[in-house]
Formats: C-alpha cells, structure tokens, sequence
C-alpha cells in the first residue's frame, strides 16, 4: 500500500495488480517451468550426466544474482553519490520510496550523453537506482520523478530475482551447447555416444531459443508492469508519458557512437539505447514505445476513479 495525500485528506490507496499482466507473467513462467522439466528428461534419457552442468549453472546464477549489483555500475561506469552530492536526487527518491513503501535504495550517477536510468540489486535492502547525468538535464521534476517512480516499481517487484530464476535454463542449454563444441573441436565424442551427444546439442539448441523467447516476453511483460507501478506511485502517468518520449527521441538522435558504451546494459535501461536498426518486437527486451504509451494511457483512467 502507499498514500495518497491530498488537501486536508489523506487516504489509503493499494498497489493494484493489472491481473491480465499477471496471468502473462505466471503463464510464461510456467512454461519455462515445463521446458525445463522436458529438457531434464530428455537429458536423462539419454544417459546425460548433468549435474555437473546444474551445479555451475546454480553457481552462475547465485553470482549473478548477488554480485549483479556491482557488476552493472562497474560495466556502466556508473558511481554511487551520497545526499551531499545530489541532495535534490535523494529528496526525490526518499519521497517515493515512502509513497511505495519501500527502503531507500544506494543513488547512482552514470556519466553519458544518452539519457536513461536502470535499477538493480537482489532485493529491496539491496538496490541501488541510477540515471545519467544527461537525464537530470533532459527532464523536468515531474518526468524525472515518473523515471524514477518506475526503477524502483521494478525494486518492488523483485525483477531482479524474477529474471534470474528464468535465466537459468536458458544458462544451463548454453554451456551444453558449448561443452559440445569444445568435445567435438578436441575430439572428445566417441564414435559410441557421439550420435546422442548430436541429438543432445540440437535438442538444447531449440530450448535455448524457446527460452531466449520466453524470458524477452518475460522481461517486456516486466517493463509493463513497472510502468504501471510508477503511474500508480506518483498518480501522474502523463508524465511517464513525457519522459518516455523524450527519452526516446533523444536516444534516436544520438550518433551511434555515442550509444556503443553503454549498449551492454540496455536490458537494464528504461529505454533500450540501440545503436543498430530497432529489433523486431519479439527480440526485444523492451515493448514498444506505443505499446507502453497505450498502457499508460489505461492507468490513467483506472486512476481517475479514485
């Protein structure tokens, strides 16, 4: 729940749920559920021994899930900053971390000329919200505090987590993929087992893909719902709106070089910063501008209820 304070009144307003959002996210969960389960068959049918391939891939996961904090501000180059700093940005995001109920993540600042923000952290004690310094400047309060409002829905929703656990068999189909590889360079199939190591690799080549899919699904159905969150935080979806559109605008007028060093972290971003021709929708990680703009258009009037 968070507050919603207006003059001389002060009312409780709960985080409402877009269930047909939901239903989406638990169906593509189970679905990655279940082509895990059939791909761990398949495996032993075979005689695969695939523990060793479980256990790495845990191992990776559990990395990515507590060090993906650090490893996103290192790759971006992005730095924590302290209330002396940016008092005005630590004012802001302590307002609605009380609006959303939330502890106050770590505040980082990202130097580039791409404006943009991400969020990441394991849990809500452990999350740091960032922007660039080019952001701070494109955006008006309003905006900024829309932006802002929208990390920390994905704080909220533990996306972090979300997508870690949907990851992983996508990161276990991989390094069999590649196990396979390396064998066959090195010439580590025998004539006796190679033909089930063939149908092996094709068959974790297909659910490598499926999954890919799943989880970019997943992760566009994520980007909603954290649009949502940031409407329904600061009750002013027309200025996600803005901020969305002028974001977008800036990153499409950008030089491609401009965009290259921080490419490597456009699944965390608000707005992709592509630095190629746009991806087909079902390759992105991001739904579209319109697509969102249309959501936020129908928060707005499930708000106007209020």
């Amino acid at each position: 729940m968070f507050y919603d304070c207006r003059v001389g009144t002060c009312t409780i307003m709960e985080w409402k749920r877009d269930w047909g959002l939901t239903a989406r996210v638990w169906l593509t969960g189970l679905l990655l559920l279940l082509l895990y389960l059939v791909f761990m068959t398949i495996l032993l049918a075979f005689g695969v021994s695939y523990w060793f391939i479980i256990i790495l891939a845990v191992g990776m996961g559990f990395f990515q899930y507590f060090f993906s904090d650090k490893m996103v501000l290192w790759s971006t180059g992005a730095r924590i900053v302290e209330a002396d700093e940016y008092p005005e940005l630590h004012r802001m995001v302590e307002r609605l971390c009380a609006e959303a109920d939330l502890p106050k993540p770590r505040i980082a600042i990202m130097p580039s000329p791409v404006p943009n923000a991400f969020a990441t952290g394991r849990s809500p004690k452990h999350a740091v919200v960032a922007c660039t310094d080019s952001i701070m400047r494109l955006l008006n309060k309003d905006e900024l505090e829309a932006v802002l409002a929208h990390e920390l829905s994905h704080v909220k929703n533990r996306d972090i987590l979300t997508m870690t656990l949907a990851s992983f068999i996508a990161m276990i189909t991989s390094m069999i993929m590649q196990s396979f590889f390396f064998s066959a360079l090195f010439g580590g199939n025998s004539r006796e087992n190679g033909g089930a190591w063939i149908i092996v690799w094709v068959v974790a080549i297909i659910v490598y893909a499926i999954s890919t899919l799943l989880i970019l699904a997943l992760s566009r159905y994520r980007e909603f719902a954290a649009d949502r969150g940031s409407a329904q935080i600061t009750r002013n979806p027309r200025a996600l709106i803005s901020a969305l559109s002028k974001i977008s605008g800036r990153i499409d007028a950008l030089p491609a070089q401009a965009k290259e060093p921080v490419a490597s972290a456009n699944a965390f971003f608000i707005i992709p910063a592509s630095t190629g021709s746009m991806l087909r929708e079902l390759l992105s990680t991001h739904p579209p501008l319109e697509k969102r703009i249309a959501n936020l258009q129908k928060v707005e009037t499930e708000l106007r209820g209020y």
